[in-house]
């Protein structure tokens, strides 16, 4: 057997062990993702129900602006629910402006919260939510069975629920308007399905804390 020829039978060797490595490698990168796919923000059985109608309140916000919530609107909208005294809520103040300055022609975000308005001013001030519609009202978060804070509701233009849940980052945040934007009640229902779902649940539930507050609790 000339060295050409053994040449050639290694080489087609190395290439079948390489496409086994890749195909075997290609199924790990599966699993891998599998395991570490985005929970997502946690849905809440309580409340209106996803694909329900939106209970519809004509409010007026605390910089004296009337707010409508589940009423048509040209634009879907985001309402979040937060707290002067949750620090989570603080901590996405900026990611609400980001998105209100990128989305601000495609999605209204309306900031609730209950309580007097003399606590909430000094906090809408010190932190920037002056451009924000900012509502005080305990029957909206009752409405809305809001037991944890935060909490964010999307709504489309008709005033539908399209997505719900409790975030505590971004990335949960992100999750509730990308199943919207892919047809999902939330980002488990488009990656597993209802099993994938309460498991989320499960996981979320065994994770959450929360501080005491009048009508919803914030997560730590």
């Amino acid at each position: 057997m000339s060295a050409l020829t053994v040449s050639v039978v290694l080489l087609w060797v190395a290439v079948i062990a390489l496409a086994v490595l890749v195909w075997a490698l290609s199924r790990q990168v599966g699993v891998l993702f599998e395991r570490v796919a985005p929970m997502g923000a946690l849905v809440t059985d309580s409340g209106p129900a996803v694909g329900s109608a939106s209970p519809m309140f004509e409010l007026t916000g605390i910089q004296s602006e009337r707010v409508e919530v589940g009423l048509p609107s040209a634009t879907p909208s985001l309402v979040f629910f937060l707290s002067p005294t949750c620090p989570v809520c603080k901590k996405l103040l900026p990611v609400l402006k980001s998105l209100r300055r990128d989305e601000k022609n495609r999605l209204r975000v309306v900031l609730a919260s209950d309580g007097e308005a003399a606590s909430h001013l000094p906090f809408l001030r010190d932190q920037g939510l002056t451009d924000f519609p900012y509502v005080l009202s305990q029957e909206l978060g009752m409405a809305y069975k809001v037991s944890r804070l935060p909490y964010a509701v999307v709504l489309d233009p008709r005033g539908t629920v399209v997505a719900k849940g409790l975030v505590n980052n971004r990335e949960q945040l992100d999750s509730l308007l990308n199943a919207h934007d892919m047809g999902h009640s939330s980002i488990q229902q488009y990656l597993g399905g209802d099993a994938a779902l309460a498991q989320a649940q499960q996981a979320h539930a065994g994770h959450a804390h929360a501080h005491a507050h009048p009508h919803a609790q914030p997560q730590t």
